[in-house]
């Protein structure tokens, strides 16, 4: 028994020194362990990721809570009812050709589990567009002690037993939304916990199957210039990926869904899509590994007309990443309106998604023109501390 004993421990002592890092001559003795990671998932998340940033393609976000989805509802006379709200995602996952400009859909938990009034899981649906369904896996933001009156995003607790049956359901990805306020500061206590919220939730996303978008939405509010926001967002992505990195999380299998770099919404100058698209790309050449695949910018309550604007000034040149578009109000605005919750309206609110879709699958080539553009879709739709 002790000689069995003996010759474990000389075998795991081996295993030890073959997976440690040794120290270089005259430095400490001490031993870094090399992190091992072995994730099942692992060629199914590079796929995955893939086919979400396929060329022409983006994501449609429609993962708003309950609450925020109510007021969508309010704004066109609907009660917050799931009736309703089932009525009006049915209308927008079952949009003929929805499938040639989008690559993925977000949704709630509530539409995860829902079915058409037909009786088709809503995941299948999306399955026959070739859409991967996608799941929103945060549990909001709250208030961040010690900071200055910034927040932090929860839901860790209980988080990989949730994606795990995420996934049975079918979803393949996740996304988690977290918030720095550059009128606040940013805090550096509210960055780093921005960024290893972020972490943490991509390293057990993926542990459980779901490709995690890593969102640090910088928030619009405020009248700084857009050389603020670019530091802001430089100091925010590094400390992302440092974290990203600690956690041993897969960069081929991850998105990411920034903000783009713009002046503040109360700023004084408007800043043109050519210049947005000049300090959103030196930003992201600066701080984002081109192991990343897809860059799936948010709209953060730009007008319709103004985020597809912004997306094809950046793709006019070669890019090492597929940059692209996850938006909620910007495909949804004019779709909502002209829906107004009648059945009768379904077919012309089905085909003004898809003029908003195919704008921006334009765009995301580098091909999209706004002429001919309705003067709704040229609204903006800021609000200030907007929640999800």
């Amino acid at each position: 028994m002790a000689m069995a004993s003996a010759k474990l421990n000389t075998l795991s002592s081996q295993w030890i020194a073959h997976n440690s890092f040794s120290p270089r001559r005259g430095s400490s003795s001490r031993r870094v362990s090399l992190p091992i990671r072995a994730s099942s998932y692992q060629h199914e998340l590079v796929q995955t990721a893939k086919s979400i940033a396929s060329p022409g393609r983006g994501i449609l976000a429609i993962d708003e809570s309950n609450a925020t989805c109510g007021k969508r509802l309010a704004s066109i006379g609907l009660d917050n009812t799931e009736v309703n709200r089932q009525a009006y995602r049915q209308l927008l996952l079952t949009t003929p050709g929805l499938g040639e400009y989008i690559s993925g859909a977000i949704l709630f938990e509530e539409t995860l589990y829902q079915s058409t009034t037909d009786g088709n899981k809503f995941v299948d649906c999306l399955r026959d567009q070739n859409i991967v369904p996608g799941i929103k896996v945060d549990k909001g933001l709250v208030p961040l002690p010690g900071s200055n009156n910034e927040s932090w995003c929860q839901g860790l607790d209980g988080l990989a037993s949730r994606s795990a049956e995420y996934y049975k359901q079918g979803a393949r990805f996740a996304k988690w939304r977290t918030v720095v306020s550059i009128p606040c500061g940013p805090s550096a206590l509210a960055v780093k916990e921005a960024a290893w919220g972020l972490a943490r939730y991509a390293a057990i996303s993926q542990d459980n199957g779901l490709v995690p978008i890593v969102e640090p939405e910088i928030l619009l509010d405020g009248d700084h210039p857009i050389e603020r926001t670019l530091e802001v967002a430089e100091k925010v992505w590094s400390e992302v990926f440092f974290y990203l990195a600690e956690n041993n999380v897969l960069f081929e299998g991850i998105l990411l869904k920034p903000s783009m770099v713009t002046p503040g919404a109360e700023h004084k100058e408007k800043a043109s899509p050519e210049t947005i698209a000049k300090y959103t790309l030196t930003m992201l050449r600066r701080r984002v590994p081109p192991a990343v695949p897809g860059i799936m910018f948010l709209s953060g309550g730009q007008s319709e007309v103004e985020a597809t604007l912004n997306l094809n000034a950046m793709n006019q040149s070669p890019n090492p990443w597929h940059v692209s578009f996850s938006y909620a109000r910007a495909l949804q605005n004019t779709v909502l309106k002209t829906w107004q919750g009648h059945p009768e309206n379904v077919e012309a609110a089905q085909k003004s998604l898809l003029v908003r879709a195919k704008a921006n699958s334009l765009a995301q080539l580098g091909r999209y023109s706004a002429e001919g553009e309705s003067e709704e879709a040229k609204k903006g739709m800021f609000v200030k501390g907007y929640t999800y």
